[in-house]
């Protein structure tokens, strides 16, 4: 790393003009050389720091900007509903691809902190990876999911979902799981375990859902994993369900949200 290698320069060059310069001897001179090295290496930091939180910002705000006029425009369909929800959908996921990919382009800026940060490249296709999966780019999640880091639930969560999507062992599943449970603290298991539990239950292993949830609810209270635990428990496998978690259990697109439409009723006078 570029930096290591400044500080290290910068820690010899204190060493030098302590030593040779000022006359200090063999243990000020080390001292020095310590202290150049460390200052330099929290300043720089410091201050690199900071910049690449600023980027990722404005990721971020990009993303909140284009989320709150998709929340505008459906405040604005309840007075005036749109033609068909199908139509209403397919707008919704055009201007989802907008500002999405408009992110995707400056997750790009961050590239010039690569010799500078540790890891800046898998940091930078964990976030692409995320942004991708939102507007259903598998091809391009596939070629990033080698690179990405799977330290919180949701990226695990997802990982899981493309494995199951392209129809892997549930070994392989169970092996991304097991990592990705092992990580969490109390409740941060319910997205994991409402995953692993529904594939089990798809691919016919109640069995094996029902011991899934059963060592997930030692770490959790959730009412969505309580109630699909009770459901096998009781051999009521049709009415297992991952509604309850809303949006974050359907952003891993593994199931579509249940539509209620109302039907309008005609006032005769």
């Amino acid at each position: 790393m570029i930096t290591l290698i400044v500080a290290i320069a910068v820690g010899g060059g204190s060493f030098a003009a302590a030593y040779w310069a000022a006359d200090w001897g063999v243990g000020w001179s080390v001292f020095a050389g310590v202290v150049g090295f460390g200052v330099f290496q929290g300043v720089f930091g410091f201050l690199l720091q900071k910049r690449v939180k600023r980027d990722m910002e404005t990721v971020q705000q990009i993303l909140v900007g284009g989320q709150k006029k998709l929340q505008q425009k459906m405040q604005r369909w309840q007075m005036r509903p749109p033609g068909s929800i199908q139509a209403a959908q397919n707008e919704i996921f055009a201007d989802t691809k907008v500002f999405v990919k408009e992110a995707l382009a400056q997750t790009e800026t961050l590239r010039k902190y690569r010799l500078w940060v540790p890891m800046m490249d898998r940091q930078i296709a964990t976030a692409q990876l995320q942004l991708s999966w939102m507007i259903k780019d598998f091809k391009t999640v596939d070629k990033l999911m080698p690179k990405a880091i799977c330290l919180d639930p949701t990226m695990s969560a997802i990982k899981m979902a493309r494995l199951y999507m392209l129809e892997k062992p549930m070994t392989e599943i169970e092996k991304v799981y097991k990592k990705g449970v092992g990580r969490v603290r109390y409740n941060g298991n319910v997205l994991l375990a409402a995953a692993m539990s529904w594939m089990q239950v798809q691919r016919g292993d109640a069995d094996g859902a029902f011991k899934t949830l059963t060592e997930a609810l030692k770490k959790s209270d959730n009412e969505t994993l309580k109630r699909n635990h009770e459901c096998l428990m009781n051999n009521r496998v049709a009415h297992f369900s991952n509604s309850g978690i809303g949006d974050q259990w359907y952003s891993l697109l593994l199931e579509e949200p249940r539509v209620h439409t109302q039907r309008q009723r005609s006032v005769y006078r």
